[in-house]
């Protein structure tokens, strides 16, 4: 009897260097969460945020591999190149934040109150959630679009900046949300609005792509993206001057930070990383922006 199962499985979703990566990927996430929840242990909002992400990406994960092997996604009503490669981008940043995160708040040299074996089981699970960051990011590198190559949008260098675009920004609303006191001025609301409006449209051009419906748009997607880009810039330009001036100019808020602000509850350490970030978004438009004259729009990979 011929067999029936050969052709109807890819075994080159497990035996190619991306495979390989995800197969990486799967053992370090499942080795990381079971490692805390077993042992390590977790705690507040940090922990939590931690936990997720690596359930979270694992879960993910497992799905792109077994819809790989077995042909299965094919039959959904999305551009899985596009999926995959803003999937691998996001994972990537949210796997280096717990990285950093988890060994930061819950990792000690010393054993005490904690015990040796919570203190040895927290440290093997920061050294596999740094694995798993590398196994994300070489995914990213093994599947980014190279010079020439025919490609889905999210693997283009404009595309995977769209998730780090809304990466920053949700970092920006953390820090809003802070206790940052920009309601004080219709002016820090200014900046509020740019950061919402950017962050909302860069999740509609990813959510387009990944869905594979931007053919079906009555204007052209590409040119949009590009206009809307160059408007990101100039919103973001704006929000770049005038935050910094109404948060750290004297004559609105303080050049330095107030010797009364608690650790951790201070506006004005929150305004001092909403300053940063925003300037961080800037530079990731202004490459955008630069990128995106150079490339193609493929929707249906």
């Amino acid at each position: 009897m011929e067999s029936t199962g050969g052709p109807y499985l890819n075994t080159a979703a497990v035996t190619s260097p991306v495979g390989i990566a995800r197969l990486l990927q799967m053992t370090f996430g499942c080795a990381t969460f079971s490692l805390v929840a077993h042992q390590g242990g977790f705690s507040a909002a940090y922990g939590t945020f931690c936990m997720f992400v690596w359930t979270f990406c694992f879960a993910i994960t497992v799905f792109i591999i077994t819809c790989e092997f077995t042909h299965l996604h094919s039959c959904l009503t999305i551009s899985w190149g596009n999926f995959t490669a803003a999937f691998a981008m996001l994972a990537t940043l949210m796997s280096v934040t717990a990285a950093v995160i988890y060994p930061l708040y819950f990792v000690q040299l010393g054993c005490y109150p904690i015990g040796c074996e919570v203190r040895d089981f927290r440290i093997a699970a920061s050294v596999f959630a740094g694995l798993l960051f590398v196994a994300y990011a070489t995914e990213v590198f093994l599947t980014r679009a190279k010079p020439g190559q025919v490609t889905s949008y999210m693997a283009t260098i404009s595309g995977l900046l769209k998730i780090v675009q809304a990466f920053v920004a949700c970092i920006i609303f953390g820090a809003l949300v802070n206790d940052s006191q920009y309601g004080r001025y219709v002016a820090t609301q200014w900046c509020v609005a740019v950061y919402s409006f950017c962050f909302v449209v860069t999740v509609v051009v990813v959510a387009f792509s990944v869905t594979g419906k931007t053919a079906l748009l009555w204007f052209p997607f590409e040119r949009s993206v590009v206009i809307y880009t160059f408007g990101a810039v100039l919103l973001y330009v704006s929000a770049a001057v005038i935050w910094p001036v109404f948060c750290f100019d004297s004559k609105y808020g303080s050049p330095q930070r107030p010797g009364v602000c608690a650790k951790g509850k201070c506006p004005w350490d929150s305004q001092l990383v909403i300053a940063i970030f925003t300037y961080v978004n800037l530079l990731l438009y202004v490459v955008d922006l630069a990128y995106s004259q150079r490339i193609r729009f493929i929707s249906h990979l």
